[in-house]
Order: structure tokens, then sequence, then C-alpha cells
């Protein structure tokens, strides 16, 4: 499964804009691949910095022929001239980062927040002014152009800054605005939701060492299978329960084991264990909040 192939059609041509990554870890770096393979950036346009991390922005410059901003005053300079800044630093940093942020922002700039747990009344109160603010929830699949992005915006992003938050994520996967208050479904769903089908493939994978199969002939296996799973409902259209239905043959292994999982109640654990992502992104959102008061 390719980003062409997932990637819900990124609109053609530059987006024309500065761009300033504040913050450059591994969520930042996905954006700023997807954003030049896709044609929608072009690396001169791109500037990122991070507080100490040396090595890092410059093993980003060297790999994607990005600006970086070295010192205090080339990163001042770079926010100051960015037409969108990526807030991607840690949620630990992010209120004093804020905080240092607000006198150098400009009345049009719009930010883009991929800070987990912060709202965007929040970044607001940081940086004490009214400015169009795109929060995102990104998943770690991002960083092969599958990623799958809930966006929330604030009623001070115009149309053409929506179409633009959404233009740039869908070159990294796919992209759907919701409402902010669901934001932390969105966690449960597609953030945590990678490591939920990692853990079911252990599991697999385990298993059927357990049944006398080779290590490496078991992960093969698991991956294309959950590959190729995902492949038939992407491609067909079809339900999950239907495809599931169309395997499952009367009286067959497949039957035996889905009785197995029923028996054992794995619905309602999927289901209880993403109620408790939700709830617990929301107890982190609460107590990043705290801290900043």
């Amino acid at each position: 499964m390719t980003r062409n192939h997932q990637a819900e059609g990124a609109a053609d041509g530059l987006i024309r804009r500065k761009l300033c990554f504040y913050g450059a870890g591994s969520m930042a770096e996905a954006i700023v691949r997807g954003l030049i393979s896709a044609g929608l950036a072009e690396p001169a346009d791109i500037v990122m910095f991070n507080r100490a991390n040396a090595a890092r922005l410059n093993e980003l410059r060297d790999r994607y022929s990005v600006r970086i901003a070295a010192d205090d005053k080339a990163r001042e300079q770079a926010l100051r001239e960015a037409d969108v800044i990526f807030l991607c630093m840690k949620p630990k940093d992010a209120a004093d980062a804020l905080r240092r942020l607000s006198p150098v922002l400009r009345d049009g700039q719009l930010l883009i927040s991929v800070i987990a747990g912060l709202s965007i009344a929040a970044i607001e109160q940081l940086i004490g002014r009214r400015l169009p603010i795109a929060r995102t929830m990104p998943n770690t699949s991002s960083t092969i152009g599958l990623g799958a992005t809930g966006i929330s915006f604030n009623d001070a992003a115009s149309d053409a800054q929506r179409e633009l938050v959404l233009n740039m994520f869908r070159a990294i996967g796919i992209a759907r605005v919701v409402d902010e208050s669901l934001i932390n479904a969105v966690t449960a769903v597609s953030g945590s939701g990678p490591a939920y089908l990692y853990y079911m493939m252990e599991a697999m994978i385990d298993t059927a060492v357990s049944l006398g199969l080779a290590e490496d002939t078991a992960r093969a296996l698991t991956v294309q299978t959950v590959l190729g799973a995902a492949r038939m409902v992407l491609e067909t259209g079809e339900e999950p329960a239907e495809l599931r239905r169309k395997v499952t043959s009367p009286g067959g292994t497949t039957q035996a084991a889905i009785e197995t999982f029923e028996r054992l109640d794995f619905r309602g654990a999927v289901g209880q264990a993403m109620r408790r992502a939700a709830e617990r992104a929301g107890e982190m959102g609460a107590e990043l909040e705290r801290s900043i008061t």
C-alpha cells in the first residue's frame, strides 16, 4: 500500500507559503517529507529548528535540503517571516515555547499544532492573541505517507486556510475535519490505533511460532495478512463485517476462531480499550492545561 495509493489526492501545485517548523521530531519530518515528495512545497520555503539538537537539524537539512535556523536570531527571523508555523514541540515544552513565541507573531499567521493534548483555547491563552489555529492529531503511519489525521480549527481560520491545512496533511495520508470535542475520539481510533494492530500482530506471530512455524515465516505471513485485509477494505469498498462473513464458512476454521473471540468478548475488550484511550487523552490534556495556568 503506497502513499500515492492511500493519500486523498493532495492538491496539485505548490502551496507557495513560507513554512516554519518549531520542533524537528519524527512527526515534523513526516510532514516535511510528505509536502516535498507531493510537490506541495519547495525545500527553500521550509525552515526547521529545535532548541538543542544541532545534529538532528543538520541531518534534516542534508536529507531534504530544507533551511535550518541554528541560533536565536535566525529562529526569530524564520518565525516572523513564516506564513504557516507548525507547532511540533514536546508537550512538556509547549507552554514556555508558546509564551516566548507570542511577541514574534504577526496578524494573519496560521498556527498548526501537532502538540498532543493542548487545546486551541490553551494555545490562544498562551500566545495572548487571536490567530488562525488548526489543532491536529496525526499518527505514526504519517512517516510512510499512510497517516490518518483528525483536524479541528478555530473560527479565525479562513476557508482558504482550512483547505491549505487539509491539503498539507493529505500529503501524508488522509485527513478529516472534526469538532475539537471529538479529538480524543480521534486519538482513540487512529492516534493510538496502530499500536492496537501491532499488539494483535505480536499475538499472531507468537502463536504461529508456538504452532511450529519458523519466526520469519510467521512474521511474513502475519504482516502480509494484515496488509491484505486493509487493502481489501480499501479497494473493494465493502464493510469489514461483510468481508469477514465472506471468509467465514459455516463449521469451518474461521468460524471456530470467531466463536472463540466472541466467547472471550474480543469486541468488548476493543471497545473498553478505545474508551480508556479517549479518557486518558482527556486526562492528559487536563493535566497539561492545569500546568500552564
